[in-house]
């Protein structure tokens, strides 16, 4: 890539960033908008999981697959190609005229958004050269998303209300339109000196587990067990089926040996926990406020302030912290603060006072503002230049699973407990029906802090280091043979 001024770094910078912002915004905006999309549609609860679930779940799954397209036949190519496909998924979505067909173009927009957010971060690594413009330039990358947090329930609320939820579809096309137009005249092309091979086993194996379990785990209080099994099983033998044949090639889609570094396996299951309690306490959250309070999608957006305002305020914090003191701090305010907000609502009942209410809201949103930062960081901590790429793509996926997960379990779990009460109404019930839920993510919590701990210490670096060593070690003789 040609070397650029700095004018035209910091316009490649924002482009980027429009790209996030609208990926960011449309989970969260979508979100306020679920109790009308119920309403028009007549969804039940498992349909308005799968509104969520079903981009998130092709998201994670395309992550990788969009990434190392991207370094092998062009970043920016991909990267365009991503936002038209993107930008056409969300006039699908204002257009969809049933549940099911908003499933089905939830699904288009993902593919679109798979090929944003990694490709778009290659760009920056790429453009911003200097290591000090690069951190200033993630930084701004991160704030994007404390920003779409903030915003988020604002604008879905003050768009639900005045004009209905398809309109929190529309507002990506005008951006997703400019960031086409941009992206073609200003950002350079870019490519991998040498990328990775693609794995189509793999990357088949990847959508058959995630994809099955999430419908046994959403499906499971709907059905029977003989419908749900089956994709029980398919998860099941998919799993094993990545466990054998991923070890067995030269460049595989998910570097198992990658595990053997404690700091990277910890990230991967923090990253998995925190966004399956952030993907919950949204789910919970919006249904609670507008079906059982019966606010306004703008009342309820307002309500959400108090968690997405410490969100976009303690991310930069958490950034600093891990700078100068290491991600174990932010790993232990994130996990306790995560804990002890799921713990008001499983314990105290946090709904039925507005004071507790606030309080729990706080805190999550502390925690999860604190949390992001570290996940990162502590994937790529002590893994080789060569491998921190795909060490990073890893823990995007992870965050993406999470999230899937939350809505799947605790979208189940208030199912299950709506149902079983079927004598009293829904606003009566939903507030025991969910409190296993808050249980699950008082869980999710307690494992940001207890893994915070033992994957950062002293023996958790050791075993990176050892890691990384064996994985260049093998990297370089793969390469000489080669060469040979």
């Amino acid at each position: 890539m040609p070397e650029l001024s700095h004018g035209r770094r910091m316009l490649v910078l924002a482009i980027c960033c429009m790209s996030l912002l609208i990926v960011s915004l449309d989970n969260t905006v979508l979100n306020v908008a679920l109790p009308s999309l119920q309403r028009e549609l007549d969804a039940s609860t498992s349909g308005l999981q799968w509104t969520i679930d079903a981009y998130t779940l092709v998201l994670a799954s395309l992550l990788m697959l969009a990434g190392s397209t991207a370094d092998r036949i062009g970043r920016r190519r991909v990267f365009m190609s991503g936002l038209v496909v993107f930008t056409l998924g969300s006039l699908l979505c204002s257009l969809a005229p049933d549940l099911n067909w908003l499933v089905v173009f939830r699904m288009v927009q993902a593919v679109g958004g798979s090929m944003l957010n990694p490709v778009a971060m290659s760009i920056i690594t790429n453009t911003f050269t200097d290591p000090r413009e690069r951190a200033r330039a993630i930084g701004v990358w991160g704030a994007v998303v404390g920003l779409s947090m903030a915003a988020g329930p604002l604008v879905g609320g003050l768009l639900v209300d005045s004009v209905g939820w398809r309109s929190i579809f529309w507002v990506n096309l005008p951006v997703g339109l400019a960031a086409l137009l941009l992206t073609w005249r200003f950002v350079p092309e870019s490519r991998a000196p040498r990328a990775r091979r693609p794995d189509p086993v793999g990357q088949v194996l990847v959508i058959a587990l995630f994809g099955s379990l999430t419908y046994a785990i959403i499906e499971a209080p709907h059905g029977s067990w003989r419908s749900t099994a089956p994709f029980a099983a398919l998860a099941l033998i998919s799993l094993l089926a990545l466990l054998r044949y991923e070890p067995r090639r030269p460049e595989p889609l998910i570097d198992l040996r990658f595990f053997r570094s404690a700091p990277f396996s910890g990230a991967t299951v923090i990253a998995v926990s925190a966004f399956a309690a952030l993907g919950g306490f949204l789910f919970l959250s919006t249904l609670y406020l507008q079906n059982v309070r019966g606010l306004s999608a703008m009342e309820a957006g307002l309500w959400m302030l108090p968690m997405a305002v410490p969100t976009f305020l303690c991310a930069p914090l958490s950034g600093r912290l891990v700078g100068s003191r290491g991600p174990r701090l932010p790993l232990l305010v994130a996990g306790g603060a995560m804990t002890v907000s799921g713990l008001l609502f499983a314990l105290f009942e946090a709904e039925t006072s507005n004071a507790t209410l606030l309080l729990g809201y706080v805190l999550f949103g502390v925690g999860f503002g604190f949390v992001n930062a570290p996940i990162t960081n502590t994937a790529v901590s002590g893994m080789p230049l060569s491998q921190a790429g795909v060490a990073s793509a890893v823990a995007s996926t992870s965050r993406q699973l999470g999230q899937t997960l939350g809505v799947a379990v605790l979208g189940a779990v208030l199912a299950a407990g709506v149902s079983a009460s079927s004598y009293a109404s829904y606003a009566d019930t939903f507030v025991s029906a969910s409190r296993p839920g808050w249980w699950v993510l008082a869980a999710c919590g307690a494992v940001v802090l207890t893994l915070g701990v033992v994957t950062t210490g002293v023996w958790a670096r050791g075993t990176a280091e050892r890691a990384a060593r064996r994985l260049e070690g093998e990297r370089l003789s793969r390469r000489a043979g080669v060469d040979a």
